[in-house]
């Protein structure tokens, strides 16, 4: 029998520089949105203090971590999980997969309901921060992007549509 070499994968930096960058920006939106927006605010009090959630790609990231502090502000804490004390843990099962939910190819529910996304932790804060991840998605992106990547569009105010998208944009860029 001979012996076979063993191919291994790529590294796909440009996918990871790309992810780490979305999931940077994200980050902070959520931060920025949960100051700005009311229905964003509700979904976080509804969470314990100290409570904090990552989404990323399993196995070995990027990630984004997100916390509610004892105060009940919420913060971006960064990218390295290790570092935190996580409570909900939303990966996806390859770098690949979550490359194609953030290039807007598949919506958070279509990566759950092809079994590409898992979660450790609790159900109802996970929809909770899935919520959340969907109206920070419509802050962020345009509409016809925004339809691809989350599951319904929703009918806001104009000033919803504005306003606030503008307030959470330049929070998210100047990071308070």
């Amino acid at each position: 029998m001979e012996a076979f070499a063993e191919i291994k994968p790529g590294k796909r930096y440009l996918t990871r520089i790309y992810l780490g960058i979305m999931l940077w920006f994200v980050g902070r939106a959520v931060q920025a949105a949960a100051k700005v927006d009311k229905e964003v605010a509700k979904e976080f009090e509804n969470m314990p203090d100290e409570y904090t959630f990552c989404l990323g790609a399993f196995p070995n990231g990027p990630y984004m971590i997100v916390g509610k502090d004892a105060i009940g502000r919420v913060r971006y804490k960064g990218g390295n999980p290790d570092k935190h004390d996580i409570h909900l843990e939303m990966g996806l099962k390859s770098l690949g997969n979550l490359f194609t939910m953030f290039t807007f190819r598949e919506s958070t529910p279509v990566a759950n309901a092809r079994d590409r996304l898992f979660v450790c932790g609790d159900v109802p804060n996970a929809c909770a921060c899935v919520r959340v991840l969907d109206i920070v998605q419509v802050y962020l992106l345009p509409k016809p992007i925004a339809k691809l990547a989350i599951k319904r569009y929703p009918r806001w105010s104009f000033k919803r549509h504005t306003l606030d998208r503008a307030l959470v944009l330049i929070r998210t860029l100047i990071g308070f």
